[in-house]
């Protein structure tokens, strides 16, 4: 699959280091009469390529109701994503995709949703946010923990305002460290913020996505908590490449890392997480 070429319609600077870009499609791929373009799920990613350099697997941050716009939220740490960061508006990157699994939002009707992120794996679960905040009646308790480093690497501060003030949510956010004075919030890893979270175990679904460590943590608060196995999902970004199998890069385990996931479900992986070599 060739990558279609994209314009930059906007870019907007989310910490020193990452960057929210606002791409719209090439007219041969938005269906006659309508001002949409492909479609995407919550949690899918798209191969970005940047002429020359090379391309990379980012998640899709936009909203899934809003095709028109596809948007991609990238931390800068090689060389395309340093590039991808650098765009202004009119360039153009190409687009491979949407590719993977999706997060449960339609499963999870009817049950309490915990979403668990920590940095830049915000990026992938807001898809989902948007989801359930735009069906809110459709499920029960909805509660985002979100955590970062500093007060500096939180992504989409004022739309977390947004969302606490609606009321029908439960958002909360920690640092795992501040300068004195700079922060009134939570200081903690997003597991800490756990305890204060109000939602049934035993009728929750639980969407994870972070820094692997994190997600280990993550895993161990939940189940503590009374989650099964089989009520947790995580997000896994690990070393994919050609985004449909073929390179096996991204083997992990029995499992094509961007053929079978990036959405998994906890039980799935359990047995290899965490296993020297994998």
């Amino acid at each position: 699959m060739a990558p279609a070429p994209y314009r930059v319609r906007r870019v907007s600077r989310d910490t020193h280091d990452t960057v929210t870009i606002e791409l719209e499609p090439p007219h041969d791929r938005v269906p006659s009469g309508s001002a949409a373009g492909p479609r995407f799920a919550p949690g899918q990613f798209n191969m970005l390529y940047m002429f020359g350099l090379g391309e990379v697997p980012i998640s899709i941050s936009g909203d899934p109701a809003e095709p028109d716009a596809l948007v991609h939220t990238v931390r800068a740490v090689g060389a395309v994503t340093r590039a991808l960061r650098g765009l202004r508006r009119g360039a153009v990157v190409g687009v491979r995709g949407p590719y993977g699994s999706a997060w449960p939002v339609d499963e999870a009707a009817g049950h309490d949703v915990v979403i668990m992120a920590g940095g830049i794996g915000l990026a992938p679960l807001r898809p989902a946010i948007y989801h359930l905040l735009a069906r809110r009646d459709r499920y029960g308790k909805v509660v985002l923990l979100y955590g970062a480093r500093t007060p500096a690497d939180l992504l989409y501060t004022r739309q977390l305002e947004r969302w606490r003030g609606r009321f029908d949510a439960q958002i909360e956010v920690t640092v795992d460290a501040a300068p004195p004075g700079t922060w009134l919030g939570h200081v903690g890893v997003a597991g800490t913020l756990l305890p204060r979270a109000e939602f049934d175990a035993s009728r929750a679904v639980a969407l994870v996505c972070g820094p692997e460590v994190m997600m280990r943590f993550a895993i161990a608060d939940l189940r503590h908590r009374g989650l099964a196995p089989e009520q947790i999902y995580l997000s896994m970004e690990r070393n994919m490449r050609c985004a449909i199998g073929l390179c096996g890069h991204c083997q992990f385990g029995p499992t094509f890392v961007c053929k079978d996931g990036p959405v998994f479900r906890y039980d799935r992986l359990a047995p290899f997480l965490g296993v020297r070599e994998f």
